[in-house]
């Protein structure tokens, strides 16, 4: 009824506070919850785990209450984050891991919802296994389910700061970053582009540093071997095979880090491109991220073309994703006739045998 999907990975380390010999170690992780009409009604301080994750050698888990943690926070949604044990041969006197946790419901395309944001400044102090901090009012349940579940299901990122040790304090303030816009507004300015790509009649302009330091493709064609040879093209590359749009939105993810604002119309259609963009470039996060927005909207309609892209992509989850479409709907024989059949049938022989195998059909 509910899962975690492993997205679990580092932090920069970023933004106010005091600047010391403070050593932290940062994490996050999202609880992917499916299904949650399903998890309503299941009593009041009964919780849901999440896949363990690993921050500062300790491993932790998020739990969700999908009915509160106690009678006083029936009508709330809550969560915290439990310590399940304690990194192995941990050199401190006492074992004691100290820690805070911020929690954001992740929008559309997997990024944070700022409104969303709670915790993040406290910090809590975990003595032993087992132990839990829970955040009682995380959100009124009528408000989570009217703004953040969407097809019976929601994502929460957690992020987990591990303080390691505090030696002195100095007070300081630091900024918090700002390189993502200043790429992005280099790559709208284009100031000192030294390549331009011509797409479909389009011509976009960029900077080869950037492309090759984010894309190992880039990289090979502009600093590789063979750079003397395509010394003349280097500076002018015409692209194939992909929408100006497309190229356009790659561009923005490698400069930003982040996906451009998308409209709902046109949010899956774009995301299949990018995962093919993504795939075609060798860039891993930019190719993890389509295919969650993928898993997250996946419907019948679309289900058979977008199996046959995640087998192509070898997107594994994105796979499952229609797999479980297709065999929890009552009419997918209806689905699979037509176009979409030929199409699988044709690019993939053994995909549609794989499918009959999991719909328990001897042929389609």
């Amino acid at each position: 009824m509910s899962s975690s999907l492993a997205c679990a990975g580092g932090g920069d380390g970023g933004g106010g506070g005091s600047a010391s010999t403070t050593v932290t170690a940062t994490g996050w992780h999202v609880l992917k919850v499916e299904d949650y009409s399903q998890l309503k009604g299941i009593g009041v301080a009964r919780r849901i785990k999440s896949n363990p994750f690993i921050v500062g050698g300790r491993s932790w888990c998020v739990t969700f209450f999908p009915d509160g943690s106690s009678e006083e926070t029936v009508d709330w949604v809550c969560i915290g984050l439990r310590l399940e044990r304690r990194r192995r041969h941990h050199d401190d006197d006492d074992g004691i891991a100290v820690a805070r946790a911020k929690y954001s419901f992740l929008d559309q395309v997997g990024e944070p919802v700022p409104s969303s944001t709670v915790g993040g400044t406290s910090v809590r102090v975990f003595s032993r296994p087992g132990q839990s901090w829970v955040h009682p009012e995380f959100i009124r349940r009528e408000d989570m389910e009217s703004s953040h579940v969407r097809d019976d299901k929601f994502c929460i990122r957690c992020d987990v700061t591990v303080i390691e040790r505090n030696c002195c304090q100095v007070p300081a303030t630091v900024p918090p970053s700002d390189l993502r816009r200043h790429l992005g507004d280099l790559l709208a300015a284009g100031a000192g582009a030294d390549v331009v790509f011509e797409v479909a009649g389009e011509t976009l302009a960029a900077h080869k540093a950037v492309l090759a330091a984010r894309s190992p493709v880039f990289k090979a064609e502009f600093f590789g071997a063979l750079l003397k040879e395509n010394a003349a093209t280097a500076t002018h590359v015409r692209i194939h095979g992909m929408e100006p749009r497309v190229f356009r939105a790659m561009l923005h993810f490698i400069y930003t880090d982040s996906l451009p604002e998308i409209g709902p119309d046109e949010r899956m259609a774009m995301a299949q491109h990018l995962l093919v963009a993504a795939d075609r470039y060798d860039m891993e996060r930019l190719k993890s991220m389509c295919e969650f927005v993928l898993c997250m909207h996946v419907s019948e309609d679309v289900a058979v073309s977008t199996l046959v892209l995640a087998e192509q992509h070898g997107c594994h989850q994105l796979k499952e994703a229609c797999f479980k479409i297709l065999g929890s709907s009552g009419k997918y024989k209806e689905l699979l006739l037509g176009d979409d059949l030929e199409h699988l049938a044709s690019s993939s022989p053994s995909l549609l045998g794989e499918l009959c195998a999991r719909l328990g059909l001897d042929e389609l």
